[in-house]
């Protein structure tokens, strides 16, 4: 607590963004854009948001709101427009946008590698823009039943033995002064935002389209890929996160699932192994 009252200079705009994401993410719409406007202005106002920033995010949110009433070639064209603005922004390519770093260089323990965190911006406008685009993500849908939920948690709680046993983790209990602050980031800065792309958007629409082991293999698949960058073991150990969770989400029918898997993932990961690796 005391890290977070320390950096609250700094980070007071981004507990805007929060709630914003949590109002959003409990369905009040209305609150959470308003929530969303406040920290927009505040993000303008301290030089994180540039002009040019600001109107590509814009356009990108006035385009979410016209794909649920378009149709035909336009509509499928706007989709893709929506998928490549939202892998812009998850990879942080937007000129005009200033993520606030916040952590530099720390060590969550003494045999853990150098870890940098930035407060970002840009990557949460994604889940704004699919509430806008895709009325159907926070609805609940018809499960498939407690064997794939049970089957996508089993891998889940595989995965970090799995890196364990392979060395690309160590065992290393810890908890930074910062592991507060680190949590409501990880949580609605970046799961919510990835999951709503990858599972609440790209699953569900692929799943309708193709059938679920078409939209579960497709935006895992995908999911790994955007983590190419860390490397292929890190991308391999993405995909398989990104199948327990989409097994969680067509097993539960819940979108709040797959959030809560992927958060819960990380979360161990920092306070028992080595984070984000080895030293």
């Amino acid at each position: 607590m005391s890290f977070i009252l320390s950096t609250l200079p700094q980070t007071w705009p981004w507990l805007l963004l929060m709630a914003a994401l949590a109002a959003g993410w409990s369905g009040h719409r209305g609150p959470a854009f308003a929530l969303l406007a406040a920290f927009g202005g505040a993000a303008w106002a301290l030089g994180h948001l540039e002009p040019l920033g600001l109107a590509v995010l814009s356009a990108g949110l006035l385009l979410a709101a016209l794909l649920p009433r378009t149709r035909g070639p336009a509509g499928l064209a706007g989709h893709a427009v929506l998928v490549l603005w939202s892998l812009a922004l998850g990879a942080h390519l937007l000129p005009g946008v200033q993520n606030l770093l916040i952590l530099n260089q720390v060590q969550a323990g003494p045999g853990s590698a150098p870890y940098s965190l930035h407060l970002n911006l840009d990557k949460p406008l994604v889940f704004f823009a699919l509430l806008l685009a895709w009325p159907a993500l926070l609805q609940r849908k018809d499960p498939a039943g407690r064997r794939a939920l049970v089957f996508g948690l089993a891998i889940l709680a595989a995965l970090l033995p799995l890196a364990f046993l392979t060395g690309a983790l160590e065992l290393e209990p810890s908890l930074p002064d910062w592991t507060l602050l680190w949590m409501g980031s990880n949580l609605l800065l970046t799961c919510l935002a990835e999951e709503a792309f990858f599972r609440g958007y790209l699953q569900h629409g692929l799943s309708r389209r193709f059938g679920p082991a078409a939209g579960i293999a497709a935006a895992s698949l995908l999911f790994g890929l955007a983590h190419i960058g860390a490397g292929t073991a890190v991308a391999a150990f993405a995909a398989l996160l990104g199948l327990a969770c989409g097994l969680g989400y067509w097993g539960s029918g819940r979108f709040r699932v797959p959030v809560l898997m992927h958060f819960a993932f990380n979360l161990t990961h920092l306070l028992l192994f080595t984070y984000p690796g080895p030293a």
